[in-house]
């Protein structure tokens, strides 16, 4: 029997691996909290519903160009003018179906097999599994509390020496940790890049959803800087699997050719409902507040209950706490916190394949009463989970 490619044989995705797990025991009737995926709990902002809506009602739907419509990719360039003072061409903005499209693309466009591309770790596990997937090597380099978690230029260098890197993949605000860069760190390590003539990919998808410090595109600091966001985290639009890149010219026709064979285009409806996604800031604006009182609850009440080492939350809606009081495996604890308590959280080895069995990974993005809820039940469930 014909078997498998060697590039399936990629690590699961544990954070998904767990919501099949608390979806079945949901199906059999357990109450479960989701703390698990990076899931906004909102629905997407009411304007965005009613366009969707006009543009069913208005008739038929189809391919677009693989860039995407040209409304849009305006919406994107007006939001990069308006939040961030970068004037960026139409012409480099190209929409994608979700960031992940967005990650192949680049990864296809920059990168050859054999090439080898620094990551930080902890970090969002597709990204090495991707790499690895299409044949490219991801090196993952260890931070920690001295870099506060972020990857510097010493850093790149000193893995650069090592062998020669292509490229970079950076995320500020970061997956699992939340952390975020200062400007200072950021335009620092883009800079490094391109002196070292390595491709920078900038991850900001968790841009908009900061609570402490200043986020910053890297196109403020370089053009030659690959940028991947997406609609489904700050505009709650994770289902319509609609995001997009911001390309340096050179890569622009690359990428769009790949795409036209990959994807043809990203969904029309997707796209004419992402287009009046930046008009909707009030109603965006209020679900943040929502993910900030979460913030602040689990900054109070996880020390409390014991997880006493937690990484700076300056963004996104995750909180990476060790498990080190309660046991010496996170994957372990994840499973009997789900089976035992109905909370459902992502162990530290999705993110971290070292020492990612010391941390786990609680997202924030739920509803308020399920946070609270979540934190009374571990209160109830820790004394007896030694």
């Amino acid at each position: 029997m014909p078997q498998s490619s060697r590039r399936s044989e990629v690590e699961p995705f544990l954070a998904m691996d767990v919501l099949a797990k608390a979806n079945a025991l949901e199906a059999a009737g357990h109450e479960i909290l989701h703390m698990e995926v990076g899931q906004p709990g909102a629905n997407a902002p009411a304007r965005v519903v009613e366009a969707a809506q006009a543009a069913l009602s208005a008739g038929r739907l189809g391919y677009t160009e693989a860039r995407g419509l040209p409304v849009l990719r305006s919406a994107i360039a007006a939001h990069y003018r308006d939040t961030y003072g970068v004037d960026v061409p139409d012409g480099r903005i190209l929409a994608t179906t979700g960031s992940s499209a967005g990650f192949n693309l680049a990864f296809l466009a920059a990168f050859d097999p054999g090439d080898r591309i620094a990551i930080a770790a902890p970090g969002y596990p597709a990204y090495r599994n991707i790499l690895k997937a299409l044949g490219i090597i991801p090196v993952e380099i260890e931070v920690g509390a001295d870099t506060r978690w972020a990857l510097t230029p010493e850093l790149l260098e000193a893995a650069h020496r090592e062998a020669p890197l292509k490229g970079v993949l950076v995320a500020s605000p970061a997956n699992p940790t939340g952390t975020m860069m200062t400007p200072e760190a950021l335009k620092a390590l883009v800079r490094a890049c391109d002196d070292m003539g390595l491709w920078f990919l900038s991850d900001e998808i968790y841009h908009g959803l900061v609570f402490n410090g200043r986020q910053e595109t890297a196109l403020a600091y370089s053009d030659k800087a690959i940028i991947l966001n997406s609609f489904s985290k700050y505009y709650c639009m994770t289902g319509w699997r609609i995001g997009w890149m911001v390309l340096p010219e050179a890569l622009v026709r690359p990428v769009e050719r790949i795409a036209q064979s990959l994807y043809i285009s990203p969904p029309e409806l997707s796209q004419r409902a992402a287009a009046v996604a930046f008009e909707a800031t009030a109603e965006l604006e209020a679900i943040k507040a929502g993910y900030a009182a979460n913030r602040e609850l689990l900054l109070k009440r996880l020390p409390a209950l014991g997880f006493t080492e937690m990484l700076p939350v300056d963004g996104a809606f995750y909180c990476y706490a060790s498990v080190r009081p309660f046991s010496n495996d996170s994957v372990a604890f994840a499973e009997r916190m789900l089976n035992e308590a109905g909370i459902a959280a992502t162990p530290g080895p999705d993110f971290d394949p070292v020492n990612g069995r010391s941390y786990i990974r609680f997202s924030f993005a739920g509803d308020n009463a399920v946070i609270e809820k979540a934190m009374a039940r571990l209160e109830e469930w820790l004394p007896t989970a030694g």
